[in-house]
């Protein structure tokens, strides 16, 4: 009774220990963990700083004059204000401005009283700054010998605006201001003009 008690006891022995060997390994057994494929992050992408230029300006201009031809040796200030407006296409920016701008530019025998300019700009979108070229008619009063004369003549050159907030942008422009044969006076008339420029954009 007691060998086939043994012997009973051996093989419950063995069958348990061959289940378990033949048995899943569950969570805490011995078994390798799985290790997740690590998968690089994407580079960022860079953009570069766009501005939006869209929209219209009003603003001031002081600066400088010299004249040339008939105006030669004069030169002094000037001031004035202007308005426009831009669209901007992305990297490229074309808008129209109106500009007075009020002179003190005299020799003594001619003198430069005032010019309304309707100018054409086409620029570049730099985001913050925005660079430009000038071109368009220019409509001018002078005093030459005592005379009053008005003409039409043509102003090009180049600007650059830098938006200092979303509304104020601040700037400058160069510009030539030819007119020949001024109202039939027999005088060709010119100055280059540098000013110094503040707009508020809506």
């Amino acid at each position: 009774m007691t060998s086939f008690t043994h012997k009973t006891t051996l093989l419950a022995s063995a069958a348990a220990l061959s289940a378990a060997l033949s048995a899943p390994a569950f969570a805490g057994s011995l078994a390798e963990p799985v290790v997740e494929p690590v998968v690089p992050a994407a580079a960022p992408v860079y953009v570069a700083p766009s501005g939006e230029w869209t929209g219209g300006y009003v603003g001031g201009t002081v600066g400088y004059g010299w004249g040339s031809d008939a105006a030669a040796d004069a030169d002094d200030m000037t001031y004035g204000l202007f308005g426009g407006y831009n669209y901007d296409f992305g990297n490229f920016v074309l808008g129209g401005e109106l500009d007075y701008l009020k002179s003190d530019l005299d020799n003594g025998t001619v003198a430069v009283d005032d010019m309304t300019r309707l100018k054409l700009r086409a620029g570049y979108d730099l985001g913050k700054a925005l660079v430009y070229g000038v071109v368009g008619a220019n409509y001018a009063n002078a005093t030459i010998g005592g005379t009053d004369y008005s003409d039409t003549g043509v102003t090009y050159g180049l600007g650059m605006d830098y938006a200092v907030t979303d509304q104020w942008t601040a700037g400058f422009e160069v510009l030539q201001n030819d007119f020949s044969e001024f109202d039939n006076s027999g005088s060709d008339l010119s100055a280059v003009t540098v000013g110094a420029r503040a707009s508020f954009r809506f």
